[in-house]
């Protein structure tokens, strides 16, 4: 028998047995699409279920604190299985860093963005800065992290030493290097914001712990406090002293 008839034969052999059972034969193609769509939808729902965890766990941090959280609460408020929410994320400590990162990083990468396009000025960094914060800190529960940090950090360092590491030291030299530069440009009246960026983010820290302590009773106009800072390192800037 030749080649040609052998490749005959077992196609035939082939389609005979899927007709047999009743299986239609799918193209290669088709198949390959089927497969990769279900990959997405399992992609997908993992993506959701984390979402789902992360926003239930920003919910009990801010109810309870670091120490009185739960996984337990998380996780029937995720509405998924405690197993679940361990396979996302490896301990509280873990997850509550998850979401200190997706809180900072947004910002921290468009303001670095801004400070490295042409012809951007301190002054509208800056505003752009302020503005992220307004908007994603504290306008949202988010704010309820850094106020986490602030009370429960000297009783967990090793939380204290993570903000350290992923928020103030990126933070800091970001800063550091904005306000050099402001200096270098003029815009900027001294260097003090460069010899000490953390006076570039101290109104946003006031205005943190003056919302959780003081907002029912003097509410703080965030946005005036924000143009005053500004205000207060461009003073002057450029001119002649007098």
């Amino acid at each position: 028998m030749s080649e040609r008839s052998r490749q005959v034969r077992r196609q035939s052999t082939a389609a005979v047995s899927a007709a047999a059972a009743g299986v239609p034969r799918m193209p290669a193609q088709r198949l390959s699409q089927a497969v990769g769509k279900t990959a997405g939808g399992r992609k997908q729902q993992a993506q959701a279920r984390r979402q789902a965890i992360l926003e239930a766990a920003l919910s009990v941090f801010a109810a309870r604190g670091y120490e009185a959280a739960r996984l337990d609460d998380v996780a029937a408020q995720a509405g998924v299985a405690k197993g679940t929410l361990y396979l996302c994320f490896k301990d509280k400590q873990d997850l509550f860093e998850e979401l200190v990162r997706g809180a900072v990083t947004p910002i921290m990468d468009r303001v670095t963005a801004a400070a490295l396009a042409r012809n951007m000025r301190a002054t509208q960094i800056l505003e752009l800065f302020f503005a992220l914060f307004r908007k994603e800190v504290l306008g949202t529960n988010r704010k309820l992290l850094l106020r986490e940090i602030i009370a429960e950090g000297p009783r967990f360092p090793a939380i204290a030493a993570f903000y350290h590491r992923e928020v103030i030291a990126r933070g800091m030299a970001l800063m550091r290097a904005i306000a050099s530069e402001a200096v270098a440009r003029g815009e900027f009246s001294s260097d003090a914001a460069a010899r000490f960026p953390q006076l570039i983010v101290a109104p946003l820290l006031v205005a943190v712990i003056w919302d959780g302590l003081f907002s029912e009773i003097e509410p703080l106009d965030v946005d005036g406090l924000l143009a005053a800072h500004r205000d207060l390192l461009t003073a002057n800037a450029g001119k002649d002293a007098p």
